[in-house]
C-alpha cells in the first residue's frame, strides 16, 4: 500500500515514529570504532631545552600522542607556555600532561594547585617529580606526588620488569600481572609511597630486573621502587618513565618511550580514565613476559631445544624430544609493535635469531646475543585452537619444525602456511 505525503497517511507516520522512539526501536547511530564515548581535551606542557634525552621523549611524545588522540576520542595541545596554569587558560582542558618539567613561578604553582582542588586532571612523566628540595613547594612533592625528594637514579637507561600491583585501577585493569617496560632511567625518591594512605602504588620493579641499570656505581641490586601510582584525593597518574637512551655525542636517540605496546596501553587507559572518556579493549594475548615456557610442535610433538644445552653464539636451535631442561625454557619480552625476543633461559641475553638475517626459505636458526636486529624479534600470532605460531619481522616467515620427529633437526623460517609444523602450545615451566 502506498501512502501520501499529506493527511491521514502523515499523521500516522508521526505515530509510528514516536513509538519506534518510545520502543527504543529507532537507535541512535553506532560510535565509530576507537573512539570513547565522551571526547576530552589534553593540554600537554614541556620545557624541551636541557637533557638530550628528555628532548628526545618530547618531540615523541607530540607526534604519538596526537595520533593516538585521532583514533581515540580527545584531542591534544601541546605548549611550552607554562603560565597557561597562572592565567586560566588550563581551565579549557580536561586533562593536563607535564612533559619535562613542571611549575617553576608562584603564580604557576598557585595556578596548578587550584586547577586540581577545582576538579581538574593530570599525568607526569618522569621529571616532573624531580626534585632536590621538597620543601620548595611542599604541596606538590610531599602531599600531590608524596614521592619527597629525589634520592637515586639507574644509569645507563634500561627496561625494566614491572609488576602490576593494582589490576582494579581503570588505567592498569587491561595490563598482565608483569610486563616490560620500554627504556628509561629509573628514579627512587626519599619518601616511602607504601606508608602515605592516600597514594597506591599502580606498578613497581618486579624482582627479576635486579640489578637493573649498567654502570656498577648507579645500579639497583635489590629493594623496593614504585613507577606507576595515583593519589586517591586527586585524579592524577604519574609514570616513572619518559628518558630515552641516547647517543649523545651525536644527539641520536637509540630507544623509544613508546616502544611498548603493553606501557602504551597504560597510558591510553590512563588518559581515558583522567578524562572520562571509557577505556580500552583488553588484550587478547596472554603471553607473561616473565614466565618460562617450553614450545611444543603440533606436528611433531618435540620441544624447541638449544643443541647441547649451549647458549653461546651460533648455538643451533633444534627440535628434540621434550625433557624439562632449560635448553628447552624460552622467555617472551616485548620490543615494539607486538613483536618480541625469545630469550632462553640459560642466558636470557641469548634469543632465537635468524642466521646471517637471511630472508630466505629454510634459512636456519640459532641462539645470538640480542642486539635488537629485526631478525631476532617474531611476532607470536595466537591461534583459535590456542596455540601459537611465529612471524620473524625482517621476513615475515614463520618459525617452522621439521615433518618428522627426529632429534636434533635444526629449526628454520619458511614462508607461513598455516600447517602444524609452524604450531606451538606453549607450557610454563616452573
Amino acid at each position: 500500500m502506498r501512502f501520501s505525503r499529506s493527511g491521514p497517511a502523515r499523521a500516522a507516520l508521526r505515530v509510528l515514529v514516536l513509538l519506534a522512539t518510545l520502543l527504543g526501536l529507532a537507535a541512535p547511530p553506532a560510535a565509530h570504532a576507537g573512539t570513547t564515548a565522551t571526547p576530552f581535551k589534553v593540554l600537554a606542557l614541556y620545557n624541551g631545552t636541557w637533557d638530550a634525552a628528555h628532548i628526545s621523549f618530547v618531540h615523541e611524545a607530540n607526534d604519538w600522542f596526537p595520533r593516538q588522540a585521532a583514533q581515540n576520542g580527545f584531542t591534544y595541545t601541546a605548549s611550552n607556555n607554562w603560565d597557561l596554569l597562572s592565567n586560566g587558560g588550563v581551565n579549557a582542558y580536561q586533562v593536563v600532561l607535564f612533559l619535562d618539567d613542571l611549575p617553576q613561578t608562584a603564580a604557576q604553582r598557585a595556578g596548578f594547585e587550584q586547577y586540581m582542588r577545582g576538579g581538574g586532571a593530570w599525568m607526569g612523566f618522569h621529571v616532573a617529580a624531580f626534585t632536590t628540595e621538597a620543601q620548595g613547594w611542599p604541596w606538590y612533592h610531599n602531599q600531590f606526588l608524596g614521592s619527597g625528594t629525589f634520592q637515586s637514579n639507574t644509569w645507563g637507561p634500561t627496561t625494566a620488569v614491572l609488576k602490576v600491583e593494582d589490576r582494579t585501577h581503570p588505567a592498569t585493569t587491561n595490563l598482565p600481572a608483569t610486563f616490560t617496560s620500554s627504556v628509561s632511567e629509573w628514579y627512587s625518591w626519599s619518601n616511602d609511597l607504601r606508608q602515605n594512605p592516600d597514594i597506591k602504588i599502580l606498578a613497581s620493579i618486579d624482582p627479576s630486573s635486579f640489578p637493573l641499570g649498567t654502570d656498577p656505581h648507579q645500579t639497583w641490586y635489590s629493594g623496593y621502587y614504585p613507577i606507576l601510582w595515583t593519589n586517591t584525593k586527586y585524579k592524577m597518574l604519574y609514570a616513572n618513565f619518559g628518558h630515552n637512551a641516547m647517543d649523545y655525542a651525536t644527539n641520536t636517540p637509540l630507544s623509544s618511550t613508546f616502544a611498548s605496546e603493553t606501557q602504551n596501553r597504560f597510558l591510553l587507559d590512563g588518559l581515558k580514565w583522567l578524562g572520562g572518556g571509557g577505556s580500552s579493549v583488553p588484550p587478547a594475548d596472554p603471553i607473561s613476559e616473565t614466565a618460562w615456557y617450553a614450545l611444543t610442535n603440533a606436528a611433531n610433538g618435540t620441544c624447541v631445544d638449544a643443541r647441547s644445552a649451549v647458549t653461546a653464539n651460533g648455538t643451533a636451535i633444534q627440535q628434540y624430544a621434550c625433557n624439562g631442561t632449560q635448553a628447552q625454557q624460552f622467555q617472551f619480552r616485548s620490543t615494539d609493535s607486538g613483536y618480541t625476543r625469545i630469550a632462553i633461559r640459560g642466558n636470557p641475553q641469548q634469543v632465537v635469531d635468524v642466521t646471517d638475517r637471511s630472508t630466505a626459505d629454510n634459512a636456519p636458526l640459532q641462539l645470538w646475543s640480542y642486539s635488537g636486529g629485526q631478525n631476532q624479534q617474531w611476532q607470536p600470532v595466537k591461534e583459535s585452537n590456542g596455540r601459537y605460531h611465529f612471524t620473524a619481522r625482517h621476513s615475515g616467515k614463520c618459525l617452522s619444525a621439521a615433518s618428522s620427529s627426529a632429534n636434533s633437526v635444526q629449526l628454520t623460517q619458511r614462508s607461513c602456511d598455516g600447517s602444524a609444523a609452524q604450531s606451538f602450545t606453549l607450557t610454563a615451566q616452573p
